[in-house]
């Protein structure tokens, strides 16, 4: 059983070693769990460009080592997923009821959940559903292969905490920019929530800067740990699931 993180290329070539090294004593199995795939968001080329998609490509090596299992938690892009010959069993693990009964114990009276675009709005409506929560999306509008512009949010965030929710916080520039939709559309006060907390470059200090009360996610990317500004919930219990799954049926 191998829990990976894949956050930098040299963690993703150990995670690589380690899969061969467990084909080359001859394992009776080779599993794998990658909290954060950290390629799914490079699923495609850029538009005009001819780089290679890392998304496909880094999962294409990962399952050439011979795997026998490998599940992902939250991807961006389910696209990686399917990226072998059919003879990997592979497993996208939803982080949902981790999520529900986060925002639950937040113990807000009057919230709605709020995607930063309409791609993930699927997802928020089905955590809304479960939370018995309105929810709605914002109008994004990618004008640049990494600059976007968030349009006007639905008045039904007015007079209500508006809970940002997101796979991810990479740079944090779409998740800011709904949030001020939000309180422009009459939103009480905000807050996010996001899977990984990627956080690069001067994504924190962004947030911390922005009308954002409270950043909510997982530790599922190395190194977040709960302080001022973040507050991180262990994924250690699904993981744990999701190997005893596994266990019981090898």
């Amino acid at each position: 059983m191998i829990i990976a993180a894949t956050h930098t290329e040299e963690a993703f070539q150990e995670l690589l070693d380690l899969v061969q090294g467990g084909k080359y004593w001859n394992a009776a199995s080779v599993n794998v769990v990658i909290p954060y795939f950290g390629y799914s968001t490079m699923e495609r080329a850029k538009p005009g460009s001819f780089e290679i998609p890392k998304g496909i490509t880094r999962a294409r090596q990962l399952f050439r080592a011979g795997p026998d299992f490998v599940a992902f938690l939250d991807l961006h892009a389910e696209a990686v997923v399917h990226a072998h010959a059919g003879n990997i069993w592979t497993r996208h693990v939803w982080t949902d009821e981790l999520v529900v009964a986060k925002i639950a114990a937040l113990d807000l009276t009057d919230y709605v959940l709020v995607s930063p675009d309409y791609g993930f709005s699927k997802r928020v409506a089905r955590l809304a559903q479960q939370l018995g929560c309105p929810h709605t999306a914002a109008d994004k509008d990618r004008y640049d292969t990494d600059s976007t512009i968030v349009g006007q949010i639905s008045s039904v965030v007015k007079n209500k905490t508006a809970i940002v929710c997101d796979d991810m916080i990479r740079t944090g520039g779409s998740i800011i920019q709904t949030a001020e939709r939000c309180l422009e559309a009459g939103a009480r006060d905000t807050m996010v929530l996001a899977t990984h907390l990627v956080l690069a470059g001067e994504a924190r200090s962004r947030l911390e800067k922005s009308p954002v009360l409270r950043v909510i996610g997982s530790d599922s990317y190395p190194g977040r740990k709960s302080d001022d500004l973040l507050e991180v919930y262990s994924v250690a219990p699904l993981l744990a699931r999701v190997l005893r799954d596994r266990l019981l049926l090898s």
